[in-house]
């Protein structure tokens, strides 16, 4: 017997759109609601907004709650202030990465003098997320409230977002740069708005109640706010290299070979798990690579096919598609560190046949702080 998918609150105001729906990690999702080229074209040009309301939303609590998540993560969360956010990766012991999150820290909440933040996860982890961080954290007085299936999520993207989101939020949104956030109103109930995303686009994600989230979609709708499915989502990422969790990175994939060399701070000296795998690559460096691919035509590597050198099978493509902004087919693989430079030819094998493509600097296209971070990684190979 199927289990029954889940249905975010927005379900019903989607379902009016028409769109394809999906199942997607345990939900009914929206594939598109036009079409890709459509929504895509919308979020890098105006706006577009997203109903992510799947991925997984915990409130964490506790007195030391940064020095207790400290040891999860090899981003060193002491450097954030309330209302900043770190994007990191939950790793195991052998440096494999568990899933990549965003934590947002919000500083100490004076009703109860504990400190609080939320994490953001995948909806495809989010179970077995929520059970190791609770397993690693049990003694330490931490609390975790979980609010996946209580609380919308929406992401509003584009360049447009800020003027048309500013006149439903109480708050100054310009004073927010990249990756801060702040609790504020919107259309005049309590929400959670960040100056986040997974598009490669200037935009904001807002956490509010059913109710709230309900009128807020039905306000943007109405104001010309593009809706956008989990095609365009997809797309948009990939041109920024953005990492699909269980395509591009998984419990089998180091941060290094990721190349998320960025958000590893060994200069810390905390201690979290997988340290000495990440030390020890540090020192020797890494055998593979994750890599950005343009192929030489319009034909597209998709996840799963081989890449190629000289004839020989060398890496594997994880993501695909054909770039709209530059026109191009784009593609992310993992390939033998000496086959990583910019510039490198390899090949593509697309259904028995082999397609040239070379090595290009990621992210495909550069829009926003978190790109440009990917992009000096590259420097590091």
């Amino acid at each position: 017997m199927e289990t029954p998918l889940f249905r975010t609150p927005l379900y019903p105001l989607i379902e009016e759109l028409n769109p394809r729906i999906v199942a997607f990690s345990g939900w009914e999702m929206a594939m598109q609601y036009s079409s890709i080229a459509k929504e895509h074209e919308a979020v890098r040009l105006a706006v577009g907004m997203f109903d992510i309301s799947h991925m997984g939303k915990f409130v964490l609590r506790g007195e030391n709650l940064v020095d207790q998540l400290q040891p999860l993560v090899p981003s060193d969360l002491s450097r954030l202030q309330p209302g900043q956010a770190q994007y990191t990766v939950l790793l195991n012991p052998q440096g494999g990465i568990l899933d990549d999150i965003i934590f947002y820290y919000q500083g100490i909440d004076r009703t109860i003098n504990q400190q609080r933040g939320t994490l953001i996860v995948n909806a495809a982890t989010c179970t077995q997320d929520k059970a190791w961080i609770l397993s690693q954290l049990q003694g330490s007085g931490v609390e975790l409230e979980d609010l996946t299936q209580s609380m919308i999520l929406l992401a509003i993207q584009g360049p447009e977002s800020e003027p048309k989101l500013q006149p439903l939020v109480a708050d100054p949104l310009h004073s927010l740069k990249a990756f801060e956030h702040l609790e504020t109103k919107i259309l005049g109930q309590p929400g959670f708005i960040a100056r986040t995303g997974y598009t490669g686009e200037d935009g904001f994600e807002i956490m509010v109640n059913p109710e709230t989230g309900l009128e807020l979609w039905q306000k943007l709708l109405d104001i010309g706010v593009v809706p956008c499915g989990l095609g365009a989502r997809d797309t948009l990422r990939l041109e920024a290299a953005m990492a699909l969790y269980g395509q591009d990175i998984d419990a089998t994939i180091t941060p290094y070979e990721a190349g998320l060399r960025w958000i590893v701070h060994l200069e810390s000296k905390t201690e979290f798990i997988g340290r000495p795998i990440l030390e020890q690559q540090q020192a020797t460096g890494v055998s593979r690579r994750l890599v950005g691919l343009e192929m030489q035509g319009r034909h597209i590597a998709r996840h799963g096919y081989p890449v190629q050198n000289q004839g020989e099978i060398i890496g594997e493509v994880t993501s695909g598609t054909l770039s709209q902004t530059l026109g191009k087919a784009i593609a992310l693989a993992y390939v033998p560190i000496e086959f990583a430079k910019i510039g490198q030819p390899l090949d593509v094998e697309i259904r028995g046949k082999s397609y040239p493509a070379v090595v290009v600097k990621r992210p495909f296209i550069v829009r926003l702080v978190f790109a440009m971070m990917v992009a000096n990684d590259e420097t590091n190979p």
